[in-house]
C-alpha cells in the first residue's frame, strides 16, 4: 500500500508511513504499548482500609503512582478476579493469610515474578517458590493465658491443650475461619495427620466455648470464663493498647518445631496491564522503610529480616517460629484441615 503526503504542493510517496513508522519505534510508544507505565494502579484489598491507606499515599507521595483501593472479602475478591478473567482492572491482590494466596494461585489469577529484590526482603518460607505471591507482614497464632490463673510455666506446646488437665479451660475461635484453618494445616505437616486429629478432638473436647473471632477468644480469656486460649497475636496488641488485662501471650513448641507464623500478602494479577510497575509497588512494601509502617499499623512482625519489630511487639518477648513449614502448605492441606476438623466436631 502506497501513502501520500502533500509538502509545498508536491505528492511525496510513503512520506507519511515513515512518519508513522518513527512514531511507532519512539521509546514513549514502546512503552506505552506494553502498558507497564501506569499512573494508577489498582489493588484488591482484603485488608482493612485504614490499615494500608497511609502507606498507600506515601508510595503516591515517592511516585506519583496512585493507588485505587477496592476492598472487600478474601474469597469474594478472588472470585471476582475469576469472574473478572482478562477483562479486571486490578493489578494487586492483597489479602489475609496464606491459604487465600494460594487460592488464588490454584486459580491461576497470579503472575509468577522474578525479582532478586523480593527473593531478598522475603524469606522463602513466606512466599510462594515461584513468585506467584510474597508476605509482607508476619503474624503468629499463638497461646494467650489469664495471668492470674496460668503461669507461663504450665504451658508448653500446643498438644499439650489437649490433655486432660486444660479440660473445661480452653477458648477457641470458630473452625471455620481460615486462620485455624492454617494452624490445623501446619499440624497435619508436623505431627502427621493421626496425631494432629488426636490434638484437635482434645481442644474441642477441653474448650470451654467456641467464638466466632479471636477479639471474643481473648475478653473471655480475661473475664476469666476460660484460661487460655489460641489467638492471632495482633488482636492481643489491639486489646491491651487502651486496657490494662490480666492478659500475656506464651510462645509454644520452642523446644520442637516453633509457633506457627502465617502472613498477610500480595501478588501481581496475571491479567494486569501495569505488571511491572506493580512488581515495583511490590518491592517497595518490601524493604525496609516500608516494612517498619506496613508491620507496625497493625502490631504485626515485618516480613524483611533486617527490619526491627516495633517496641510493642518487641515487648511480647522473642520466639522461635515456625520456618520449616513453607506457607504455600497451608493451602495445600488446607482441605485435610477442614474436613479433619469437622471429623473432631470442631464447629
Amino acid at each position: 500500500m502506497t501513502f501520500l503526503f502533500k509538502i509545498g504542493g508536491i505528492v511525496s510517496p510513503n512520506l507519511n508511513f515513515l512518519i508513522i513508522l518513527s512514531l511507532l519505534a519512539s521509546p514513549l510508544f514502546v512503552q506505552a504499548a506494553k502498558g507497564d507505565k501506569a499512573s494508577t494502579l489498582v489493588v484488591y484489598s482484603a485488608r482493612k482500609e485504614q490499615l494500608v491507606k497511609d502507606i498507600f499515599e506515601k508510595y503516591t507521595q515517592e511516585t506519583g503512582v496512585e493507588i485505587q483501593l477496592k476492598s472487600g472479602k478474601a474469597a469474594a475478591l478472588i472470585e471476582t478476579l475469576k469472574a473478572e478473567g482478562s477483562k479486571t482492572k486490578a493489578d494487586v491482590l492483597l489479602t489475609v493469610d496464606a491459604g487465600n494466596l494460594w487460592h488464588a494461585t490454584q486459580m491461576d489469577l497470579l503472575e509468577p515474578l522474578s525479582s532478586k529484590t523480593l527473593n531478598t526482603n522475603v524469606p522463602a518460607h513466606l512466599r510462594e517458590k515461584n513468585g506467584r505471591w510474597f508476605g509482607l507482614s508476619v503474624r503468629a497464632r499463638t497461646i494467650a493465658y489469664n495471668t492470674d490463673k496460668v503461669k507461663p510455666e504450665d504451658l508448653s506446646t500446643y498438644e499439650d491443650l489437649a490433655s486432660k488437665k486444660w479440660e473445661g479451660r480452653v477458648c477457641l475461635r470458630t473452625s471455620k475461619k481460615v486462620y485455624n484453618q492454617s494452624l490445623v494445616a501446619m499440624l497435619i505437616h508436623e505431627l502427621g495427620e493421626k496425631k494432629a486429629k488426636e490434638v484437635v478432638a482434645g481442644w474441642v473436647k477441653n474448650a470451654a466455648y467456641i467464638y466466632s473471632n479471636d477479639t471474643k477468644v481473648l475478653e473471655a480469656v480475661a473475664a476469666g470464663q476460660c484460661d487460655v486460649g489460641i489467638v492471632n497475636t495482633y488482636y492481643l496488641g489491639r486489646l491491651l493498647k487502651n486496657k490494662k488485662l490480666p492478659l500475656k501471650l506464651f510462645w509454644p513448641n520452642q523446644k520442637s518445631f516453633g509457633v506457627h507464623v502465617n502472613v498477610s500478602g500480595a501478588g501481581v494479577v496475571k491479567a494486569s496491564h501495569h505488571k511491572e510497575q506493580a512488581q515495583k509497588f511490590l518491592e517497595w512494601l518490601s524493604a525496609q522503610e516500608a516494612q517498619k509502617t506496613f508491620a507496625q499499623v497493625n502490631m504485626e512482625f515485618p516480613v524483611n529480616p533486617n527490619v526491627p519489630q516495633s517496641s510493642e511487639t518487641a515487648a511480647w518477648g522473642t520466639f522461635k517460629p515456625n520456618s520449616s513449614f513453607n506457607l504455600t502448605e497451608a493451602g495445600r492441606l488446607q482441605k485435610k484441615a477442614v474436613l479433619l476438623m469437622q471429623s473432631v466436631n470442631y464447629k
